[in-house]
């Protein structure tokens, strides 16, 4: 076990705990995403482990070793991780390859250039190498901070929102660029995300926090298929949230469905169309069976009345 958090406790002010008998654990060379609304107490959970703040109670150990946190450490941090948090702690009169460059060995200058080059490639900022940070955008100087904490290839990273300042197509690139270093090193990481389904293809495990809580903690497939409750199911998008009277007048096996689990059939439970509307890949609708509301997917516009068939689990399988 690379990382273990074992029965942590930590609170800001002393009669509001955030972290009450708090445990997750991290393999090497897993990614894990710790996912939940703002608040929930990702960043403030990076933190601790990375060393930055003290907690009350409980361990955490990296490779077997305790971490002592800013009490047992002159210098905040931990040598064996790297951390970047939302604000990136840049050199902003150095340039960008003196940043990335920053904690590699100057004995082979020859081959500390072609490792900050590479670096700059898995970012997609090899065209900024002489640039300062300074005229960088928010986005950009993200991107560079990711590639310094990279470059010393550490047993784990943490990445605190990494994508919240790129655009989507930057995001696109940079996502499958930056996993597929990790898992080619074999690098552990642990991402906070507020858009977990646009890292799940790479995820071995979704860790989910709710008011400090751990209220889930399985692969990305069984979080996404058997969510725990709403809170979770609502990380991933829209969802359909059914009243034990709504579930058991529908004949249904759980209260939770997605929009895409609810198909237009030949045959089915008759529904009213409200509104239907384009959104690129689909179309949104808003429809009524009864008196219970209902926001389903359809590869083409609805109107009128259509039958809806729920799709449930074994029909997946």
């Amino acid at each position: 076990m690379l990382l273990q958090v074992k029965n942590l406790h930590f609170s800001y002010t002393p009669n509001k705990k955030l972290f009450n008998n708090l445990s997750i654990s991290i393999d090497e060379g897993q990614i894990i995403a710790l996912a939940g609304e703002s608040g929930c107490g990702k960043s403030t959970l990076l933190n601790l482990i990375y060393g930055l703040l003290d907690w009350e109670d409980g361990q955490i150990l990296l490779n077997g070793t305790r971490l002592m946190g800013p009490k047992g450490n002159l210098v905040p941090g931990e040598k064996d991780m790297k951390f970047v948090a939302q604000t990136y702690d840049l050199m902003p009169y150095s340039t960008v390859s003196e940043n990335v460059g920053k904690f590699i060995s100057n004995i082979n200058l020859h081959e500390k250039k072609m490792r900050v080059h590479e670096l700059l490639k898995v970012v997609g900022m090899e065209d900024f190498a002489d640039i300062k940070p300074q005229f960088l955008s928010g986005g950009q100087q993200q991107r560079v901070a990711i590639a310094r904490a990279l470059s010393v290839l550490p047993k784990l990273l943490l990445l605190d929102e990494p994508f919240s300042n790129l655009d989507f197509s930057r995001k696109i690139e940079l996502r499958e660029r930056l996993f597929n270093f990790v898992k080619q090193n074999n690098l552990s990481l642990i991402i906070s995300t507020h858009e977990i389904q646009e890292v799940m293809p790479w995820l071995d495990r979704i860790t989910v926090l709710q008011d400090g809580r751990l209220i889930q903690n399985d692969s990305p497939k069984e979080t996404y298929l058997n969510p725990y409750n709403s809170y979770v199911a609502k990380l991933f998008g829209e969802v359909n949230v059914l009243t034990d009277a709504e579930k058991d007048s529908l004949k249904l096996g759980r209260h939770l469905w997605y929009p895409h689990q609810i198909k237009v059939a030949a045959q089915g439970e008759p529904a009213k169309v409200l509104e239907s509307r384009f959104a690129g890949s689909s179309y949104w609708n808003r429809v009524m069976i009864d008196s219970i509301p209902l926001v389903i997917y359809t590869d083409h516009a609805l109107s009128g009345t259509v039958n809806l068939h729920f799709i449930e689990q074994s029909e997946r399988l």
